[in-house]
């Protein structure tokens, strides 16, 4: 009858917890960050699988062709800027004689999850360290003497000189962390304001103003042997 309520069956809820075969929001957030992390993980062992495959053989070989070709384009800049003619044959047997030792110095020093034969061992918590330690070293050097070599030499030993110590400096800043190479670049910065040298043209020039000099005597010696019988 319409002014009679309907009666519902009283009973105590459920205290068993929720049915195992049906997954909560939980559940299905934490398979889903699951599964990004195994995605990640993948990621880094397909990469690491990568180099592997590659080898440390290969992976030298295709950065040799580069710094080979940086060693290539240095010799032509600096045989330009000394106003020299361009011999392409010189150019490229000294670049041809750079390969090898070029290949040889990253095969053995740049880092590789597949380790090198020719230097000893290192445990690797302390590779990292020793690593950039070691690049940090060679690029302060190689670009302090790069500075002092083409201010204080003759264009001679600088155009011998420049290209395989330039190519030593940037290999060498580009395998450091950028923590570790931008410290590295200031220092040699500061070598170049302290020496008071400028960048790349400081003493370099000086044989060729020798050799006006030279000209200059040899003019006014030719001119004074001609004046003198006319006297």
């Amino acid at each position: 009858m319409p002014g009679k309520e309907k009666k519902f069956k009283l009973k105590k809820p459920d205290r068993s917890g929720p049915d195992p075969s049906i997954e909560t929001l939980l559940d299905i957030a934490a398979k889903r960050n699951l599964s990004e992390a195994q995605r990640q993980r993948q990621a880094e062992l397909d990469g690491e699988n990568d180099e592997i495959l590659i080898g440390r053989l290969g992976d030298s070989v295709l950065w040799t062709i580069s710094l080979t070709m940086l060693h290539f384009t240095l010799d032509v800049l600096v045989t330009h800027q000394y106003s020299e003619e361009i011999v392409w044959r010189g150019i490229v047997s000294r670049t041809l004689q750079a390969c090898p030792v070029i290949w040889l110095l990253f095969y053995a020093f740049h880092p590789h999850p597949e380790p090198s034969n020719l230097l000893p061992q290192i445990p690797a918590k302390a590779h990292p360290y020793v690593h950039e330690i070691f690049f940090s070293a060679a690029s302060i050097i190689a670009g302090c003497y790069l500075i002092h070599l083409t201010n204080e030499y003759g264009h001679f030993a600088t155009m011998k000189q420049a290209p395989p110590v330039g190519t030593i400096w940037i290999w060498a800043v580009i395998e450091l962390n950028i923590l570790w190479a931008v410290p590295s670049v200031v220092i040699c910065a500061i070598y170049l304001k302290v020496k008071g040298c400028t960048k790349f043209t400081g003493h370099s020039r000086a044989p060729f103003a020798g050799v006006g000099a030279k000209v200059d005597q040899t003019e006014r010696a030719v001119e004074g042997a001609a004046s003198g019988p006319s006297s």
